[in-house]
């Protein structure tokens, strides 16, 4: 008879979660992941393979927890300023959180990895890169509607709230408090383009 599991996995992936995104992709040993998981080596590759497969699965769930704030707010929010001025002020309170790390686990887990993690880090990137056309796809619905003018380039107006969106994270690693994150938050919705009668 096989043994059951003596842990709980969910219970487990949320610390091997916090790890990654307290230290990175590459920084976070497979000892500090058993350490903070309560769990031997074998335990770890049995219940979620290598290294690799545990921090996609990780990634995924936070996309669905601490991260899922983007998504939420890109999907309720009638017209695309109203979503992302949302997505920049949730930022500013989930990024300080002092419950989790600082940050966004998809911006900073792989800023320092060397070449044997290229894969980590274009998985990431491929994140952030849907993230941006999530955005673009809000400005242009509010384009198509006439609020904001023709001719508006949404393409770069998406990647400004991106960078911005990535530096609150930078910035909330440096310790910034999360009134400082809601300034920034607010101070870059003055780069929404204005039509006359709006």
């Amino acid at each position: 008879m096989a043994r059951q599991r003596s842990f709980d996995r969910d219970t487990a992936l949320e610390s091997a979660l916090r790890a990654f995104w307290r230290h990175g992709y590459e920084a976070t040993s497979i000892a500090e992941l058993t350490h903070v998981m309560g769990i031997r080596p074998p335990s770890l590759y049995a219940a979620f393979g290598d290294k690799r497969c545990l921090f996609e699965e990780a990634v995924q769930r936070y996309q669905e927890t601490h991260g899922a704030f983007t998504t939420i707010a890109l999907a309720e929010e009638p017209t695309g300023r109203r979503a992302i001025e949302r997505v920049l002020r949730e930022a500013a309170e989930v990024y300080a959180d002092p419950g989790h790390p600082p940050g966004c686990l998809i911006i900073s887990a792989a800023v320092n990895c060397g070449p044997e993690s290229a894969d980590v880090e274009a998985l990431l990137r491929g994140f952030r890169t849907a993230a941006k056309a999530a955005l673009k796809r809000r400005i242009d619905d509010d384009l198509a509607a006439g609020l904001i003018p023709a001719g508006t380039d949404t393409e770069a107006l998406a990647t400004y709230f991106a960078a911005v969106i990535q530096g609150m994270s930078a910035q909330s690693r440096d310790g910034a408090p999360r009134e400082s994150l809601a300034a920034v938050a607010a101070l870059a919705m003055s780069a929404w383009p204005a039509t006359e009668d709006h």
